[in-house]
């Protein structure tokens, strides 16, 4: 929008009218509530993943596990990947009450049956199929406050929007009354 235009909404004129006062308003406020309300709620979201991470983190125990069968095979995969890379497997742990049990989880790539690998427990004792990583908290922290702060500045345009069309609709039927007034005061002036 240029600058020539944004200033005329503020401009006192003589053809401005309550509506287009109105809209000038709308538009401030709601550049004003995008500016404070999108980051916000960004920032609201993605502390509430951070947080169910961490309680998960917290609430869970490790244990040392053993991968009772090879992992599956996948295209593409391979064990430099790097850390955020994994496979599920089958694996075998003992409880806290001394049983022996086995469960399906996530585990790196490049494992093999027998290999001693990590396991995660909730606090009932039950395995953590995908357990959350610290770097897949941050990822999605990251991406829960962008997806939450663009989804709010988007809801607030669009109620601007909504806002601008309802301010039309009455802005032509003012201008349809006030035709008509013409109208009839022409008539009245013809011979």
């Amino acid at each position: 929008m240029p600058l020539k235009q944004i200033r005329w909404r503020w401009q006192r004129n003589p053809l401005k009218r309550g509506t287009d006062a109105a809209e000038a308003g709308m538009l401030l406020v709601t550049a004003a509530l995008i500016a404070v309300a999108a980051p916000a709620a960004g920032v609201a979201a993605a502390g509430a993943v951070g947080a169910a991470s961490q309680r998960q983190s917290r609430e869970s125990t490790t244990v040392s596990a053993v991968l009772t069968e090879d992992p599956p095979a996948r295209i593409g995969v391979r064990s430099a990947d790097g850390p955020g890379v994994r496979v599920h497997a089958t694996v075998r742990w003992t409880a806290a009450d001394g049983t022996v049990r086995t469960g399906e989880t996530a585990v790196a790539p490049g494992l093999r049956a027998g290999d001693r690998t990590i396991a995660r427990l909730d606090r009932h004792g039950s395995l953590l199929r995908n357990p959350v990583t610290p770097g897949d908290a941050v990822a999605q922290s990251i991406a829960l406050g962008v997806v939450a702060a663009s989804a709010t500045g988007l809801l607030l345009l669009g109620a601007d929007k909504a806002g601008v069309i309802l301010l039309n609709r009455r802005r032509y039927a003012q201008w349809e009354k006030d035709w008509e007034q013409a109208d009839t005061e022409w008539r009245h002036r013809q011979p």
